[in-house]
Formats: structure tokens, sequence, C-alpha cells
């Protein structure tokens, strides 16, 4: 076992957090040229994802149960972690019994399914006393899942093809300082996005894209909070060919009137946000003018909260998660969140508690 560790034998943690949705989402070239799907999503500090394993040695590995037991892509993930991680120390593959914990609301875009899996093969890794490389994790929760957020990268921002698990480009150390109001569009509802139309993309959709790509690089090396809120703004403008919110443009609108840089929406869900430079003049104001506002829309908020170069919540508690450096080899090796030092990232609902439909409250 880890180092310092008090788990149980055969036993592991492992935690993953969650986000706020994309800042630009779309299809880019890689670096051989070829058409490859990538997002780049705003870390959130605060709720995430908690799993613990235990093995049982001797059973067959498909007996293995996950507590609650609707989270099938966390244990379809478990049950790849238990074959790699058998594998890498020569012990037959067994059988185990993964508990979830959690407060991540579904149906929002927020990566609730990332951030289970990612916990569930962080926790297996750690009942055998292994640290996984984050490609390894991000692989096997690709495998999982079919996509998956970058959520094993830690804050750091970078362009991830998410049906592929691999990092297209590292973007920098660090986002530039932002304020975010969170929101959620349509009352909350959860989005079905196995219902979402396909988009149909051409050639000139990804020249789009990598112009913002372009930007938003420039926006990192800048620090320029007003140049990441342009491309955040109109990567959401694209995502609504698809996704179609009706308070959208009102949205922008009072982003605009209260002197936001931008705003910012996930494109598989309804989670919202509207972005501010922490350095703006009379910044309360304008966050308060930005609550009025959305109140008068009629548009949920949720929290307040900052990011960048320390992501921290504003208006709930919790520490903020520890990040991880981006890995591009297996012989790139950073701290894992995993272990009982992870246990203290959030206050985790009951293992036995059924995730609930998306309410504002739990943001």
């Amino acid at each position: 076992m880890n180092p310092g560790a008090t788990n149980a034998p055969g036993t592991g943690t492992g935690h993953a957090p969650c986000h706020h949705g994309e800042i630009l989402q779309g299809v880019f070239l890689d670096g051989s040229g070829r058409r490859c799907a990538g997002l780049v999503t705003l870390p959130i500090a605060g709720p995430g994802s908690s799993a613990v394993f235990a093995r049982r040695p001797g059973t067959a590995p498909e007996a293995l149960t996950v507590t609650p037991a609707d989270r099938t892509k966390a244990a379809r993930a478990a049950a790849l972690t238990v074959a790699e991680c058998a594998r890498r120390t020569g012990r037959p593959p067994c059988g185990g019994e993964l508990r979830l914990s959690g407060a991540i609301p579904v149906g929002l875009g927020m990566g609730s399914s990332s951030s289970d899996v990612i916990a569930a093969v962080r926790a297996v890794a750690d009942s055998y006393g292994l640290r996984l490389a984050p490609t390894t994790v991000a692989a096997l929760a690709v495998r999982a899942e079919l996509a998956s957020d970058p959520l094993m990268l830690g804050g750091h921002p970078v362009l991830f093809a998410q049906r592929e698990g691999r990092v297209l480009e590292v973007l920098g150390p660090a986002l530039p300082p932002l304020v975010v109001v969170g929101c959620a569009l349509g009352g909350g509802a959860p989005v079905d996005t196995l219902t979402l139309p396909a988009a149909d993309l051409g050639e000139d959709d990804v020249r789009a894209y990598e112009r913002l790509r372009a930007l938003l690089r420039r926006a990192v090396a800048t620090g320029s909070a007003d140049l990441l809120g342009a491309v955040a703004t109109a990567s959401a403008r694209r995502g609504q060919q698809v996704l179609r919110h009706p308070e959208f443009d009102a949205l922008v609108a009072l982003a605009r009137r209260v002197g936001a840089v931008g705003v910012q929406i996930a494109h598989s869900g309804a989670v919202a946000g509207v972005l501010f430079d922490p350095a703006a003049p009379e910044l309360r104001r304008r966050i308060r003018g930005c609550l009025h506002a959305l109140d008068a829309h009629g548009i949920p908020a949720t929290r307040t909260f900052t990011t960048g170069t320390s992501t921290t919540a504003t208006s709930t508690t919790g520490s903020t998660p520890a990040k991880e450096t981006p890995h591009h080899g297996p012989a790139q090796h950073g701290p894992a969140q995993h272990g009982p030092a992870h246990r203290r990232v959030d206050r985790p609902a009951g293992p036995d508690t059924p995730r609930r439909p998306a309410r504002l409250p739990a943001l």
C-alpha cells in the first residue's frame, strides 16, 4: 500500500473532481492533421466523486458489485482496472466491492460520470498499491465510457480528445483568473446527451475551431480574461446549433450589460457561467447586477467561484483539489488523487444515496 495509508489490506480509495462545463469544444486537427473531437473544460473546486474499492481475492472477476447499483460505467471501469492491475502485479484477477459517493448533479454537463469512473480507477489501483499514470487512467476511462473528460489531469488547461483519451495540446500552466457566476439553463433540467442530434461539421467549422484554439492559446499565454471570454462565448454560440437553449441570447446580452467578459456553457448539459475579469473595477457591483439580471430573466443562479491560478469556491465550503501535472508518457508520473490524503476534498453524501437529478442547491 502507499506510505502512510491506513486502509485495510486489499482496500483502496480514490477521488476525482468535476468541472463547470467547457470553455471550448469542437473538432480540431491533431499533430498529423487528422480531424479530432476535443474540448477544454473549466475547473471548479468542491464537488467530486469519491470511491472505495475492496478486493475479494479468490472470487471470479465478474463478482464485482457497485453501490449505488446504477453506476454501471464506474463498475465497468473498476473491472477493466482490476484486469490491468492484476497483469502488472502478477496476481489473478478477482472480484470486489466498489462504493461511490459524491454530490455532483447529473445532466448539467459537469462530468459526473467521468468523475465516478476516474475515482473508481484510482481506488482499484490503490487497492493494489499502484499509482497509474494519467495516460493510463485516461485510456481506461475511455474504454469504460467511450468518452471521458480530462479530470485525471488536474486543473491545467489542455485541449483533450475526449473520445481517444489523449492530450492534443497543453495550453499553458493555468487559465487566466476568472470570477464565474454559475447558473443553470432550462431550469436545471438534466440533458440527455444521447438524444441530441449530431452536428454536421465541415471544413469551415474546423477552421473556425482552430482559430478559437489559437485565440485560447494566446489568452492563456497573456493571461487575458477578455480573450478567454470571447473564445468561450464563441464556442458556446456554436454549441447552440445542437443545444438550442432558449435563454442563450438573453444570457449573452445580460453578460454584456453587466460588464462580463463572456459566457461559457456546458456542451453536454445545462450548466453555464457568466465570466468576469477579477481585476475589473467595481467587481462586486457587477456581480450583484448579474445576479439581479439572472433572476429577472428566470435563470437560476447556482454558485459564484473563482478559477485560474488558484481555484477556490467563494460561495460554498470545500478544499481546492490537489493538482496533477499532465503526463504524456508512461515514464512521467505525478501525484495521483487517490488514497487517504484525498478524503478531505469534499463531504460526500452516503455511498447508498442515489445520485439526485440536477437540483440547483447541490452546485
